[in-house]
């Protein structure tokens, strides 16, 4: 990188979030490693977000760029063809970031240069910005591919990559509508070296209208991107990790179909999971939850 490029890119795709966007670029010049760019991509926004962010773009730092609208992964790949830092970030107009994010991560790849991809973890907040649950899932580092196949357990707000992953591993997928980064995690964890520390670095927004609250049409996503990962990717990972992965998936998905009262959708993902994984002991927990337990 040249003297003049900044350090980090980050990424905002935004699509009628005019009320939440300026609390996500605030977040963004709040933080203590000023040496970066923001690339707001409005992916065909009707309401006033190009008039909300007019007096933030005299901050030479920061770039909007309209395109009709495409969806999520197109927008987030235009940001990225735009992208010069030798970090990306990547933060959704309706989120937030803690001040030290950047400063915090960048820290990691400098005593540890072995690391691609760094991440930790989110408190979660409601549409007027209050605090719901700072509860986090488990999350992992080193070579994570067999954990990704259980769970996406890398939140994309709270993660920090380095650019070369892109430009030798790809940008987002946007055929499957939703997920994008679960598709993205996974070919990096290929090749890559994932690193958490815990700790709250982001914020992520709870609304209804966001894609990412259809539980059914997520799953349904998750095991289409599983299925191509391992079409392309499988040999990358031992038999036993793929079992392992795949059992820990469907009895996740069984657990939450049971949770909502859809026994038959529960029975047949969990007997997937027996079929990868009988001996266990999460299976016949899935098992017991699915088939036996009162909801």
């Amino acid at each position: 990188m040249t003297a003049d490029c900044p350090k980090v890119s980050i990424v905002t795709p935004t699509y009628n979030r005019a009320r939440f966007i300026r609390e996500a670029v605030e977040s963004v010049l709040a933080q203590t490693m000023p040496n970066w760019e923001l690339l707001i991509v409005d992916d065909g926004s009707t309401d006033d977000t190009r008039e909300v962010l007019a007096s933030y773009l005299a901050d030479e730092r920061i770039q909007y760029i309209y395109q009709p609208n495409q969806g999520q992964s197109v927008a987030r790949n235009a940001a990225l063809a735009k992208a010069r830092g030798e970090f990306v970030g990547f933060l959704d107009s309706d989120d937030l970031w803690r001040a030290q994010k950047l400063e915090r991560q960048l820290s990691i790849f400098e005593a540890q240069p072995d690391v691609h991809i760094v991440h930790g973890d989110e408190s979660i907040i409601d549409e007027h910005g209050l605090e719901i649950s700072q509860e986090n899932m488990r999350r992992y580092s080193g070579n994570i591919a067999a954990q990704l196949l259980a769970d996406n357990s890398v939140s994309i707000t709270t993660a920090l990559v380095k650019r070369e992953c892109f430009d030798e591993m790809g940008l987002f997928q946007a055929s499957h509508g939703v997920a994008d980064d679960y598709d993205l995690w996974l070919r990096f964890s290929v090749r890559y070296r994932f690193y958490y520390e815990s700790g709250i670095v982001a914020s992520y927004r709870v609304m209804a209208d966001q894609i990412s609250s259809d539980k059914r049409r997520r799953f349904a996503a998750n095991e289409a991107i599983i299925d191509s990962f391992l079409e392309q990717f499988g040999y990358a990972l031992t038999a036993q990790e793929k079992r392992w992965g795949l059992a820990h998936f469907y009895c996740r998905k069984a657990r939450y179909f049971a949770s909502v009262g859809e026994r038959r959708y529960a029975a047949e993902s969990v007997f997937k999971a027996f079929r990868k994984a009988p001996l266990d002991i999460v299976v016949w927990r899935a098992i017991y939850r699915a088939l036996v337990s009162p909801q």
